[in-house]
């Protein structure tokens, strides 16, 4: 998503002279063109392809542990959310930003799942909510903007997102990147029921809205 290099071969019954060796060289000249330029074409459309896909976090790759089964591996996949969530509830900030961490390098192996939306969601959520509580007000608002571009997912459509960051963010003063995020939300969170538009107008009058069960899902 390879061509093979040409190839010339001499007649054997080709007298040799001088222009043997000129020659000779030629199928290695050309085959060594091939090479590069088939690298950097490769190199190329890797990055094109690296550049298509939205990041999912602004945290480093980290490497997950290999699983002994993949019924193993999705069981930590599915449990991930959880697990981070409930660290940095308990002040666990190093154990939240390690599962959060360990969800965000496992999600491209589960771009089809019923929960991929949570895992990018809620992973950008606490790492978020992590770069609040260490001062970091500009990663902060970008994790909250990947976490908004989460495809959704069976419960984030119905009863929409954790959106603790976004209250976080708020109560530093930061309006305009809340607003955006609700919007974001708006294009999967499809049963909102209007909470979203109350929302909105909340924050535009002034206030800190009251998220009810959306800072405990």
């Amino acid at each position: 998503m390879t061509e093979q290099p040409p190839t010339h071969s001499a007649s054997s019954d080709r007298p040799q002279t001088k222009r043997t060796s000129t020659w000779s060289l030629r199928p290695r000249m050309v085959v060594a063109a091939v090479i590069a330029a088939l690298a950097v074409g490769t190199a190329v459309g890797v990055t094109a392809t690296r550049l298509a896909q939205p990041d999912v976090s602004l945290a480093p790759e980290i490497k997950t542990p290999q699983p002994a089964s993949q019924e193993e591996a999705d069981n930590r996949f599915y449990a991930l959310c959880r697990l981070a969530k409930d660290s940095f509830n308990a002040g666990k900030i190093e154990d939240a930003r390690k599962y959060a961490r360990e969800l965000i390098a496992m999600t491209p192996q589960y771009r089809g799942d019923w929960n991929y939306g949570n895992a990018v969601h809620d992973a950008n959520m606490v790492l978020g909510r992590i770069a609040v509580r260490e001062g970091n007000i500009t990663d902060a608002k970008g994790y909250l903007t990947i976490a908004g571009k989460s495809p959704g997912s069976p419960q984030m459509d119905s009863f929409g997102p954790n959106v603790s960051l976004a209250k976080d963010l708020l109560e530093r003063g930061e309006r305009q990147v809340v607003l955006e995020y609700l919007e974001l939300c708006r294009t999967f969170w499809t049963m909102h029921l209007g909470r979203l538009d109350e929302w909105r107008q909340q924050i535009d009058a002034g206030a800190i809205p009251d998220f009810g069960a959306n800072l405990d899902y």
